[in-house]
C-alpha cells in the first residue's frame, strides 16, 4: 500500500523528527481532520497542532457539547462517572497512602475526586470546562476549582495525581508532564489513563477527534513519560486493552530515550 506523505513542518513532540505519514483525513463525524503518524517514532496525531489559546477556549466553551452533547451533564453520565469514580478507587487504592494529597486534573462533574474524598482522602480536583465544574461542585459538592493545569502553581503539592482520559487533549503532552512532574512529592505517584491507539477499536475508522489531540501507544506513552523525568512504576494495562493504564514515579532527571523503530 502507498504511503501518503505529510507536509507538516513542525517536529514531532516525541522525538522531533520531521517526517510524517497520513493516517487519515477524517474524523470520527465524516468531517475534516488530518490525522498522522511521526515516521521516527511512531506517534500519532493532529497533522495541524491546535495552540495553547485555541484548546483553552474550546475546553471552556465547546468541549463538553461538542464531545459529550452536552454542557450540564444528563442523569445517565452522572451515573456512569460516579461508577467509574468507584471503580477508579478500588484499582488505585492499594497505591495510594491514606494520608496523601490527591489531584485530579480534568476531573470533569467530580465523581472520581468525590469518592475518594468519601473514602477519607484529602482530594481536590481542577476542571477547565464552566457547565461541569459548576454541576460538580454545586450539585455533588465536589473538591473543585475550575483551572487549567498550568493555573496551578508548579511546587511539590501533591503525593497523588490522577490525570484520566486527559493527556491526549494536551496541545503539548510533553509540557502537560513536565508540570505535572513538578506538582509531585519525591514519593509522589502519577496515574495516566487514555486510549491505546494500538489497542482494538470498537469502531475502526472512527477513532479521531479534534479532542484528541494525540494518540498514544504503550510504547510512545512510555518513552514521552521518562523524556520528561518519570518512569514506570506499575503497569495496569496488557498491550492491546483498548486502554492504557500507567502509574508513574519521578525519576532523578528526563531519560534519553530511543525511539528507533517506533514507526514500524
Amino acid at each position: 500500500m502507498s504511503e501518503t506523505r505529510s507536509d507538516r513542518t513542525q517536529p514531532c513532540e516525541l522525538c522531533g523528527v520531521k517526517e510524517f505519514t497520513l493516517v487519515d483525513q477524517f474524523d470520527r463525524r465524516g468531517d475534516c481532520l488530518h490525522t498522522v503518524v511521526c515516521r521516527g517514532c511512531g506517534l500519532v496525531s493532529h497533522e495541524s497542532i491546535p495552540t495553547d489559546a485555541e484548546l483553552q477556549c474550546y475546553y471552556e466553551n465547546e468541549y463538553r457539547q461538542d464531545y459529550h452533547g452536552e454542557q450540564t451533564p444528563s442523569a445517565h453520565r452522572v451515573i456512569r462517572a460516579w461508577a467509574v469514580g468507584q471503580w477508579l478507587l478500588r484499582q488505585l487504592k492499594d497505591f495510594v497512602k491514606p494520608n496523601d494529597r490527591i489531584c485530579e486534573v480534568g476531573a470533569g462533574i467530580g465523581c472520581t475526586v468525590k469518592a475518594f474524598e468519601l473514602s477519607g482522602y484529602n482530594t481536590t480536583g481542577i476542571e477547565p470546562g464552566a457547565g461541569f465544574y459548576r454541576f460538580g461542585s454545586g450539585q455533588l459538592r465536589a473538591p473543585l476549582q475550575q483551572l487549567s493545569l498550568y493555573d496551578v502553581t508548579p511546587v511539590p503539592s501533591y503525593d497523588f495525581i490522577l490525570l484520566v482520559h486527559v493527556i491526549e487533549h494536551f496541545s503539548s503532552p510533553r509540557q502537560a508532564l513536565t508540570h505535572l512532574r513538578s506538582l509531585m512529592s519525591p514519593e509522589a505517584r502519577l496515574y495516566v489513563e487514555c486510549p491505546n491507539i494500538a489497542g482494538a477499536h470498537a469502531a475502526p475508522g472512527k477513532q479521531f477527534h479534534f479532542a484528541h489531540v494525540y494518540n498514544f501507544s504503550p510504547e510512545t506513552l512510555v518513552w514521552l513519560a521518562e523524556s520528561c523525568g518519570l518512569s514506570v512504576h506499575a503497569c495496569l494495562s496488557k498491550r492491546n486493552d483498548r486502554v492504557l493504564r500507567y502509574l508513574f514515579e519521578r525519576a532523578e532527571r528526563p531519560n534519553k530515550v530511543d525511539t528507533r523503530g517506533g514507526y514500524e
